[in-house]
């Protein structure tokens, strides 16, 4: 399997790509966008604000392979948050694969939200194996226009979307290269629906 990690300037690049290394599969870390064509899989990490990552993607050329993207996705934090339609943090139109916004967090004892938390929610093959207990490090969550993408829910202060997949393109808010043996779980689980994916092609 060729994993493409897209790099637009924004993310924990090395550990994800030694977490899905771990995996079995080959890694890009890609500043070509040609490599998302020819990738099993891509991965969209990000970190800072959806605005700062909407422009790394931007000057990269990735935003139009990233909509024609027939492989499996998975974004990562801000990488999940870019694909929907915009953000409230900086006003930011991101991607637009999904409908729905990202909203700050409410009701929260302090923002950030740092640090080991659960995600709830119906069984999917992207978290199987997993304790479901992940690291998270933000202040946005999206809040999708259509439920049924929410595969994973988590609480501090209100609850909030914190996994979301439509069966090809997958994302979640917490990072699984900073959550040990569960997140290593989770991007070994994504290698395995990129195998089937391909499969089935």
């Amino acid at each position: 399997m060729r994993i493409a990690v897209v790099d637009h300037g924004a993310g924990n690049l090395v550990s994800i790509a030694q977490g899905l290394s771990a995996a079995g599969c080959r890694v890009m870390v890609s500043t070509d966008r040609a490599d998302l064509h020819r990738a099993d899989g891509v991965v969209l990490p990000g970190v800072g604000s959806t605005a700062s990552v909407m422009e790394g993607l931007r000057a990269g050329g990735f935003i139009d392979p990233l909509l024609d993207l027939e492989a499996p996705l998975l974004g990562i934090c801000v990488g999940m948050q870019v694909l929907f339609t915009a953000s409230e943090e900086d006003g930011a139109v991101c991607l637009g694969i999904w409908r729905g916004t990202v909203d700050k967090l409410r009701g929260t004892p302090r923002i950030p939200h740092i640090g080991w938390n659960d995600v709830s929610g119906p069984d999917h093959p992207l978290l199987d194996g997993t304790d479901r207990v992940f690291y998270f490090v933000h202040s946005f969550a999206p809040v999708p226009a259509d439920p049924k993408v929410a595969i994973g829910e988590t609480t501090y202060g209100e609850a909030f979307c914190s996994a979301v997949s439509d069966g090809r393109r997958h994302g979640v808010q917490f990072h699984p290269e900073r959550s040990g043996p569960a997140g290593l779980r989770l991007l070994a689980n994504f290698v395995l629906l990129c195998e089937e994916a391909a499969d089935a092609a």
